[in-house]
């Protein structure tokens, strides 16, 4: 097996927004219809945000491609051998679904930057930004703000106009599931009232449009994901989580082992965890294995070869990716690796790992551990 070999330091600084699964699992927990992925017992990859996040103040080209969450990025990402795509849901204030993450959404008028909350705009303001489909038409630009303040002008290589959740279901390859994120803003205390009716405006959508594709759903919002889970169980639902790398008022939000309990006590399939904090506990995975429960990671060192084998091995199910293109293949090489030491020993072989990548490996866990 031959990875190439990418130090920490050389991973790009995903540093905009907040960050944000599906398998071929059989298990009892998913509901009929749930079995995810291509092949039985298939390590997944994800496409995070379509063929990628934008991160607009990185120096990595690949970040600053085709415009995240866009139709465009979606269908590139199919290009490749990726079960899922991931994107971020949001309702508008007269009730369409929207594809965005961020939530607010700005924009530059005569040297003044102004910004409005993405579920305040009725779906022809929110449209009324960034590329128009109509011919001659042009729309407001777009900036975008990173955790620092900083702001920078919304400029990709390939853009594209925003969509609604409709249009993803008619407009993407249908062999692509969909990972679809309830976006819920983390400083607004939401009644049980106002979470249903947000969800049940998706369900709609997705009840209409669906057909066979695979679909799952995911939050960081508990009371979205227990609610989710309540109206509907015919898609299975995932739990979000940073795993204790961020601290938030809401408890359940701390650790693997919240999110581990939430999901037993509400019936969820499985959590989806920064990457970190896998690294960090790794005696976690098996608990989550043992609970039948399915397992994803998201995070930046998902876009690190070595880092996506090492959560392989632990028997993590599948990563959410920014370097699409780049993991595939990577795993790719490992899964074929692994399929002909079965065929050969007729049992998993040891990885062959080079002395650059072993070295890489025995730093990593430390590094993560400290940051």
């Amino acid at each position: 097996m031959a990875l190439k070999a990418v130090h920490v330091s050389d991973v790009p600084s995903l540093d905009l927004v907040q960050e944000t699964p599906a398998l071929s699992l059989s298990s009892p927990r998913f509901p009929k219809g749930a079995e995810m992925g291509r092949k039985a017992g298939r390590f997944l990859v994800i496409g995070h945000r379509g063929k990628g996040m934008n991160a607009l103040a990185s120096q990595d080209r690949r970040l600053k491609a085709v415009k995240e969450n866009s139709i465009l990025s979606f269908n590139m990402a199919g290009n490749f051998p990726i079960d899922f795509v991931e994107f971020d849901v949001q309702v508008t204030r007269d009730d369409y679904p929207i594809i965005f993450h961020d939530d607010f959404i700005l924009t530059e008028e005569m040297g003044h930057i102004s910004e409005k909350r993405v579920t305040d705009l009725t779906l022809q303001e929110f449209l009324s930004y960034g590329p128009q489909r109509e011919p001659g038409k042009v729309g407001k630009p777009l900036v975008r703000k990173t955790k620092d303040g900083r702001v920078f002008n919304w400029n990709v290589e390939l853009d594209d106009s925003f969509c609604t959740l409709e249009e993803t279901f008619q407009k993407v390859d249908s062999h692509l599931g969909f990972n679809i994120e309830l976006k819920f803003d983390d400083n607004i205390v939401y009644s049980e009232d106002q979470l249903t009716h947000a969800l049940q405006v998706v369900l709609r959508v997705v009840f209409r449009c669906a057909g066979d594709r695979p679909i799952i759903f995911s939050s960081f919002q508990p009371d979205a994901a227990q609610l989710i889970r309540k109206l509907q169980s015919v898609h299975p639902v995932f739990f979000l989580t940073n795993g204790g790398t961020q601290t938030y008022t809401d408890v359940r939000r701390n650790s693997l082992e919240e999110a581990l309990k939430l999901c037993l006590e509400n019936g969820l399939q499985g959590i989806v965890s920064e990457v970190r904090a896998i690294f960090r506990n790794p005696t976690l995975v098996p608990k989550v294995k043992e609970s039948n429960l399915a397992l994803l990671t998201y995070g930046q060192l998902n876009n690190v070869p070595e880092a996506v084998y090492m959560q392989h091995l632990m028997g993590v199910n599948g990563v959410i990716v920014d370097l699409v293109e780049e993991i595939t293949e990577a795993v790719s090489d490992f899964s074929n690796s692994s399929e002909e030491g079965k065929e050969n020993e007729k049992e998993e072989t040891r990885p062959n790992f080079s002395r650059r990548e072993l070295a890489f490996l025995l730093k990593l866990i430390p590094e993560l551990v400290q940051q």
